[in-house]
């Protein structure tokens, strides 16, 4: 079984597909991930909210990202939020992006989430691991966020 890949490719024979489901969810997660939240009119809540934060100030020795308007409670529940974690801490992004995966990726199930920053390489580890619904087989899915300041 293939999926449709994504930024959608429209060739002569119709719409391009995966050699595998877990090609198709690999680019749907990619897409997802460096999506920021509020930029797709039809659905502002997709994307990664860690997204909406890349032109905060990243405090490197406590792990999270500093509030440059203290006057925006609204998103103030982010800046307490710690960056590397898993799904299973509260109070970290890890926790956030689980929600967003399990909300827009419907092919995965038993979906757990980490994330984990190292300081001396200015960089984001991310992964994603589940189990492919259709199938029953195991998912992991990993990436790399630079960190931007």
């Amino acid at each position: 079984m293939n999926g449709l890949i994504a930024p959608i490719d429209i060739t002569k024979n119709g719409l391009r597909r995966g050699n595998s489901i877990k090609e198709s969810i690999d680019t749907f997660l990619e897409v997802l991930l460096n999506s920021v939240c509020g930029e797709t009119a039809i659905d502002p809540q997709f994307g990664f909210v860690f997204n909406n934060m890349r032109f905060e100030i990243f405090n490197e020795r406590d792990g999270v990202i500093l509030n440059s308007q203290e006057e925006d409670d609204k998103q103030n529940d982010l800046y307490s939020k710690k960056i590397s974690g898993n799904s299973r801490n509260l109070n970290t992004f890890a926790i956030d992006l689980k929600a967003v995966v399990e909300k827009y990726e419907p092919r995965l199930e038993d979906i757990t989430t980490s994330m984990s920053y190292v300081r001396g390489e200015r960089r984001v580890y991310i992964t994603v691991v589940g189990v492919i619904t259709e199938t029953k087989e195991k998912y992991q899915y990993d990436t790399i966020l630079k960190i931007w300041n």
